[in-house]
């Protein structure tokens, strides 16, 4: 597998609400939130576009890692909802950049980041492109029914980039859907105005069962992990962190008691960001990059899960310069 992490960067939206705000919008409380998620607050768009939040963040990763926005050949973003239908949001970022290069959008929901690592990969393996630019750009806020205590608590919006080349860092990695049409986890989009269109249109809002979501994301995290870290002849108490979707801390608490793991090996930004989809791992990689605690040679193991039902693991050794 061809790939190393060059640099990394994150941009947040202003606006922070916390628990104690949303109790002025839903019948809930900081006590109800906290213990059933992890979550104290979350940053919220107001007057930020993604696309500056992606390009922010972006300009963040090149300054990590050195590097001249010119010598990026690629731009990918994931994304489940971009400031446009079309043109993609990598089209968007790319202009507030001011780049010339080919960009494109991956939908793959929360485990969007992993998916793009998997598909940069390839690319960069074959010399089709000598460095691309990661973009996860994610507005949660505006699929969130904000009526809904079940689901508007746990959402949070943010950017994260992530710059790479081809380099011998990625152990490996495995990708995995398991297709449930939309019935656990789904946000529906508005179908226009056409006189010819018959059926009930789904609600734009985002629906979760989360009894169902939790119990596939704890078997798609710690079986992905376990298979993947067996294959490559690695045992859990190998890896020096282990960066999980940041979706509810009981999920990772889950994951982390069935690897039988400590808990400084399990970094959070979910207490502060909430569940930010396919920007929540370069989020965290970003937090554990600018704060120091990732050193050159270090094992990182990683894992996603979202609608789909998809989810990615990743596993991969820092190589960057501290």
């Amino acid at each position: 597998m061809s790939l190393r992490i060059l640099g990394t960067g994150s941009a947040l939206p202003e606006k922070r609400v916390t628990n104690e705000d949303l109790t002025r919008l839903v019948d809930t409380s900081d006590e109800w939130i906290v213990t059933r998620t992890g979550i104290r607050e979350r940053r919220v768009q107001t007057s930020e576009s993604l696309t500056e939040l992606g390009a922010k963040a972006a300009l963040a990763a090149l300054e990590n890692a050195g590097a001249e926005k010119e010598s990026v050949d690629l731009v990918l973003c994931t994304t489940v909802r971009g400031d446009a239908v079309t043109p993609g949001q990598a089209c968007l970022i790319e202009k507030q950049l001011d780049l010339h290069c080919p960009a494109f959008d991956i939908n793959a929901a929360c485990a969007g980041f992993v998916f793009a690592l998997h598909l940069c990969a390839a690319y960069l393996a074959t010399g089709a492109f000598r460095r691309i630019l990661v973009i996860s750009a994610e507005s949660m806020s505006s699929l969130c029914d904000w009526t809904d205590r079940s689901t508007c608590v746990l959402f949070g919006d943010g950017a994260a980039a992530a710059l790479l080349e081809k380099g011998d860092s990625l152990v490996d990695i495995q990708l995995l859907c398991q297709p449930d049409g939309g019935e656990l986890l789904y946000a529906g989009a508005p179908h226009g105005n056409s006189p010819f269109r018959l059926g009930e249109e789904k609600s734009p809002f985002l629906y979760m069962n989360g009894q169902e979501v939790y119990k596939f994301a704890v078997h798609a995290s710690v079986d992905g992990l376990r298979a993947l870290l067996e294959k490559n002849g690695v045992s859990p108490d190998q890896v020096d962190h282990y960066l999980l979707h940041q979706a509810n801390y009981r999920i990772l608490e889950a994951a982390r008691t069935r690897l039988r793991q400590p808990r400084e090996k399990f970094p959070l930004t979910l207490d502060g960001c909430g569940n930010t989809s396919s920007s929540s791992l370069p989020i965290l990689l970003d937090s554990l990059n600018r704060s120091g605690k990732l050193k050159k040679g270090q094992l990182l193991a990683m894992s996603a899960f979202g609608a789909g039902l998809s989810a990615g693991t990743a596993l991969l050794r820092w190589d960057k310069e501290d």
